[in-house]
């Protein structure tokens, strides 16, 4: 028997649950020794449940899974740790980082990247990879010019870089990538599929959570899930050849049409001279400097796409007019007609705003429900820390309803599936109907549906009110049709 048809892991009828839900019913699955696999599927389909599983995270209630690699490297390797398990020989790299500040805790805060004082709690990335940046497997990922950022001024893109060189100074026999190519720009996904195919030629086994769109050439096989079960298995260049995506016009219906203009029929006229004015703003941080010279007049009404590389200053822009950034008090900026700093109040701002991002979906930790979490909106709480009205929870619902996640409604927000979060959170943007809607990277990890769905309802909704809009993406076929036009930064700096 060749080496590589030896099997390397296998699920055979296994069941799992998570409390009162099934993630995976009888499931059925092998790798074989040097295959690597994208998992594909709907959002909900048990993608990160299946990956979950594989980790040791979730309960399996029947059937059996078989760890091969673990037990062929208990006969090559002389083990004295009596806890040493598979565990020690995989390593995941998740939606959301694991990040500890000094004291060892987990408890950063969003705004925290952007208060210079607060910062210096996060380690650097140094000290996180303690010192083992220049591990050869590591090359590919270009650390060394992040070695003195603090984690927590890392762009999405570059978190993603630093989370999976930590899972690989592990040195695992299995690296599992749950959608590793969300937030990463046009020349970072180029990149890391470079690193996938470097990863799978080094001898470790990969398999990823994808989309069909962005499957690495390393790549071998493509299993599909759908509510839980395989769906099927092919080859990566059989899958390629059948796979059709989702039409982009199908996804509304006359409901939604309908349900859009009740929901935006009494939004108050707004009149402001101006939504956003800048002047030559400039954010400094230490000898960093993140902005420089960015001038930007933005008018009631306008669509704008905000695009950029991933560290080019995108998130901190936008942070100076979400009111998250202390240093728009150190700058000429407008917000509403209103010179920033001149008496409103931080929550003034963010009533006039509906805003969501990938660092609001990491830092939204809540034990509230979707439909409360939606509501939070209302408020602009992180979290659910004021008890919305019935009527507010009601005008929630249908947000939920209109983006097809109101069956979720009533499930806690932690527990329900990434796809399921990041549309909760666009309904948290949506509910009170603001003048300014502050999208970024709205619809990472969202499946073709899900995407095509959300991008026709915006075009609804701006038919129906003067939103203004400013939408920030790696995708720029993912722009909604009335957005035309475009300010793009690199290096901190216009262009």
């Amino acid at each position: 028997m060749s080496s590589h048809s030896l099997p390397f892991l296998s699920m055979d009828h296994i069941t799992v649950r998570n409390q009162q839900h099934t993630l995976l019913r009888d499931f059925t699955w092998q790798v074989n020794t040097g295959e690597h696999w994208a998992i594909v599927g709907r959002s909900g389909a048990g993608k990160t449940s299946l990956l979950d599983t594989i980790i040791g995270k979730n309960n399996v209630i029947g059937g059996s899974i078989r760890h091969y690699f673990y037990e062929r490297y208990r006969e090559t390797h002389q083990i004295s740790d009596p806890y040493f398990n598979y565990r020690r020989l995989v390593a995941m790299v998740g939606h959301h980082n694991d990040f500890r500040n000094k004291s060892n805790m987990p408890d950063f805060y969003y705004q925290q990247r952007f208060n210079s004082m607060d910062s210096s709690d996060a380690p650097t990335v140094s000290e996180y990879l303690e010192d083992c940046q220049d591990d050869p497997l590591l090359a590919p990922l270009n650390i060394g010019p992040l070695r003195h950022k603090e984690l927590i001024k890392l762009s999405n893109g570059e978190t993603r870089r630093v989370m999976i060189a930590k899972a690989l100074l592990r040195q695992p026999s299995l690296l599992l990538l749950d959608n590793p190519f969300i937030g990463l720009d046009v020349q970072a996904r180029q990149a890391f599929r470079g690193i996938v195919d470097h990863l799978a030629a080094s001898g470790v086994a990969v398999v990823l959570v994808t989309t069909p769109q962005e499957i690495p050439a390393a790549i071998t096989h493509v299993l599909e899930l759908e509510e839980g079960r395989v769906a099927g298995s092919w080859s990566r260049d059989a899958f390629l050849a059948q796979y059709r995506p989702e039409a982009p016009g199908s996804a509304v219906t006359s409901m939604d049409a309908a349900l859009v203009a009740s929901l935006t029929e009494n939004t108050p006229a707004d009149d402001f001279p101006s939504i956003v004015q800048m002047e030559k703003i400039h954010v400094k941080y230490g000898e960093n400097v993140i902005l420089e010279g960015i001038d930007w007049l933005v008018m009631p009404g306008e669509k704008w796409a905000l695009l950029g590389p991933n560290g080019s200053g995108k998130s901190t822009l936008l942070s100076l007019i979400t009111a998250d950034n202390p240093q728009s008090y150190a700058n000429r900026i407008h917000l509403f007609g209103r010179k920033r700093g001149s008496g409103e109040s931080i929550w003034d701002i963010k009533r006039k705003i509906g805003f969501v991002s990938p660092e609001l979906h990491q830092y939204f930790q809540s034990n509230a429900t979707c439909l409360q979490v939606a509501a939070s909106g209302f408020y602009d709480t992180i979290g659910y820390m004021r008890p919305a009205t019935p009527e507010q929870l009601a005008v929630a619902g249908k947000w939920l309803q209109l983006l097809e996640c109101g069956d979720y409604a009533e499930e806690f927000f932690k527990s329900v599936p990434a796809g399921i979060q990041r549309l909760t959170l666009l309904g948290r943007a949506l509910v009170k109907n603001p003048p300014l809607l502050i999208f970024d990277e709205p619809t990472q990890g969202l499946d073709d549906h899900q995407r095509n769905h959300f991008k026709k309802v915006i075009e609804m909704l701006c038919e129906h009110m003067n939103v203004t809009m400013i939408y920030v993406t790696h995708y720029e076929e993912e722009l909604p049709a009335p957005v035309d036009r475009f300010l793009r930064i690199r290096n901190g700096k216009m262009i």
